[in-house]
């Protein structure tokens, strides 16, 4: 039980006392939660912390009886406000006016949980008008003030968007503004900054607490991530399969973790002041069958530049009399790859860092600017291929997607999954079967699963198949889009790790496209930032960790959340302006459609300036 200390504990909002939940199974019960004891105060916020598979977001779904149908609360009590609800029919009136109006839930993808047939006005004034008696206008206007409150730019145009035109920084606050529209007692956020980049993370997170401040709203925070932790929690709590392990005030458990598995959570972060050479510790290692190193020379030069791309989209205006709107997503940038390193390419969700992605991988066409890859017999324009050639191309440079679970066919099986690029390739069916049994191995896992389908892995384990596949044929480059993004810290680790094993044994390079600066820091040898469309920095990893120089560099390094609770995130600093090039100051600042120029402050270390006059280094 969480002790939450003060006047606080003596009437807790929430009290959960001894709760089970189980699972039916084809092999019989599976009991998810094992005797659950914590406590939630009023204007306090307890995070609940664990790997995927822990019980959180199980908890979670207790709490406002959404459990899955073959689950069910098989003992123990949910005590809100002195009330029992763990007793209370979940479809019943009772509970139905509970959700929303006392008890709130942000969910972890706020795009599959909008619906993308409504507007977001329309939904969010659902919600009032399900629990009160406001008309339509009422409801408009309050849905205008919600959305205002939780820091939309333009709330009168949002209320007529769909969920699909926004980011997803918005589209989390358009959620938010959903759950406070009511002002709830208790605000239940499952994983609520998990997909956001570092810099709209921090803002949501400073949004919660300036809600919870106003409001007085107790918050059950679940997360894997120990950097939210340090900076939101009042009250920890861990759960291991679904046990609570330790528990305790936020100080407490976080500067002296009593519980080996806590400490063991705290050694699979990447950190930015790790030594050279120093691995992550992840949980439980995974056996990867690793080939030994290639032999003979490295090759010489680059094997990919991108060569001053820019790409133009046009998108709907909003509403049906207004002319649709350009919008840059990328404006002339140029990156090198030298073979067998990783290239990281970072920047806030918008930045344009998944257009370039898809214009090296020949999926988007630049407007202007070439993609050139040289797999040892000269560099040769992607984006003028023959068809023969691109078809050399497709096997040459693969592409590892950001969620394990969206990109796995779920009607095929793993073998299927991994053969399938093989036998597009020429490669016979004995053979691809063979060489599907070895790409199991090198990324740590069994024979077994070839028969398998997609729904019967882990998130950990999707992504290694995934991985496997793109080295089905043998790829020079793997272009990967935020990796590890969708997955907890402690397979983070095991995929980081995996990934680096490989690119030293295969010689591969490597373009990893994040948000996540640790994950970078640890594995990028170079990293160009991007802001608006444009590179604003680039520089060996040391240095641009040492000493970033663009205010829009510091302004991502500063938003991210450490777990130590010796470095506090300044929410305050983090007010969403780092990332509009009229408000970096000089010799940085940029008017509207200027490029600029990139100027070398340090040996491989270029800085974007503005106007001439001010391309100097001090």
């Amino acid at each position: 039980m969480v002790e939450c200390g003060d006047e606080d504990f003596v009437s807790p909002l929430l009290s959960i006392r001894d709760l089970r939940v189980a699972f039916r199974t084809e092999a019989g019960p599976f009991e998810a939660l094992h005797g659950l004891s914590l406590d939630v105060a009023r204007g306090r916020t307890l995070a609940l912390v664990g790997e995927s598979g822990s019980g959180k977001s199980v908890t979670a779904q207790a709490i406002l009886r959404i459990l899955p149908r073959a689950a069910a609360i098989t003992g123990g009590q949910i005590l809100f406000e002195g009330q029992d609800i763990a007793r209370l029919p979940a479809d019943g009136p009772a509970m139905r006016d509970l959700r929303g109006q006392r008890v709130a839930m942000i969910f972890q993808e706020p795009m599959t949980c909008l619906s993308p047939l409504h507007t977001v006005g329309d939904q969010i004034g659902e919600a009032l008008r399900v629990h009160t008696e406001a008309s339509r206008k009422e409801a408009r206007a309050r849905t205008r003030e919600a959305l205002a409150h939780v820091g939309f730019p333009d709330p009168e145009r949002a209320l007529d968007t769909y969920p699909f035109e926004l980011s997803g920084g918005l589209r989390q606050r358009a959620m938010i503004a959903m759950a406070i529209i009511l002002r709830p007692a208790l605000l239940v956020a499952d994983e609520p900054t998990t997909a956001l980049d570092v810099t709209t993370q921090a803002q949501i997170l400073a949004l919660l607490a300036r809600l919870q401040e106003e409001t007085g709203m107790g918050i059950l925070l679940i997360t894997h991530d120990l950097g939210v932790v340090a900076n939101m929690a009042h009250d920890v709590a861990v759960l291991y399969r679904g046990r609570l392990v330790e528990a305790g005030p936020r100080d407490v458990v976080m500067r002296a973790p009593g519980h080996a598995y806590l400490r063991a959570l705290l050694h699979a972060v990447p950190r930015f002041d790790m030594a050279e050479g120093e691995r992550l510790t992840p949980i439980r290692a995974a056996r990867a069958a690793i080939p030994p190193a290639r032999s003979g020379a490295p090759d010489a030069g680059p094997i990919l530049r991108v060569e001053g791309v820019s790409k133009t989209f046009t998108l709907r205006a909003g509403r049906a009399w207004d002319p649709p709107r350009l919008v840059r997503a990328v404006a002339d940038v140029s990156l090198t790859l030298p073979a067998g390193k990783t290239l990281g390419l970072v920047g806030e969700s918008g930045s344009g860092k998944t257009t370039v992605s898809k214009m090296v991988m020949r999926a988007l066409a630049p407007d202007s600017g070439r993609v050139r890859f040289d797999a040892g017999a000269g560099p040769r324009d992607v984006h003028r291929l023959g068809p023969a050639e691109l078809f050399a191309y497709r096997g040459q440079a693969q592409f590892v997607f950001q969620d394990p679970y969206a990109s796995l066919d779920p009607r095929m099986s793993v073998r299927q999954i991994l053969c399938e690029p093989m036998e597009i390739h020429g490669l016979p069916r004995a053979q691809a079967r063979a060489r599907a049994r070895e790409l199991l191995a090198m990324v740590g896992l069994e024979a077994e699963a070839l028969s398998r389908f997609p729904h019967a892995f882990s998130g950990g384990q999707r992504q290694r198949i995934g991985i496997a596949r793109a080295l089905a044929l043998e790829p020079r480059l793997l272009v990967l889009d935020e990796p590890v993004s969708a997955l907890d810290v402690s397979v983070q680790a095991q995929i980081l790790n995996l990934l680096k094993d490989l690119q030293a044994a295969l010689g591969l390079s490597y373009l990893i496209v994040s948000h996540n600066l640790a994950v970078i820091d640890y594995m990028a040898d170079t990293i160009s930032v991007m802001a608006r469309g444009r590179i604003v920095e680039e520089a060996p990893r040391a240095a641009l960790f040492r000493g970033p120089a663009h205010p829009y560099t510091r302004a991502l390094l500063a938003a991210v959340p450490d777990p130590s609770l010796d470095h506090p995130l300044d929410f305050a600093a983090v007010t969403g302006d780092q990332s509009d090039p009229a408000r970096w100051p000089s010799p940085f600042r940029l008017a509207p459609d200027e490029a600029g120029a990139m100027v070398e402050i340090a040996p491989g270390h270029r800085v974007r300036h503005g106007a001439a006059l001010d391309r100097r280094v001090a």
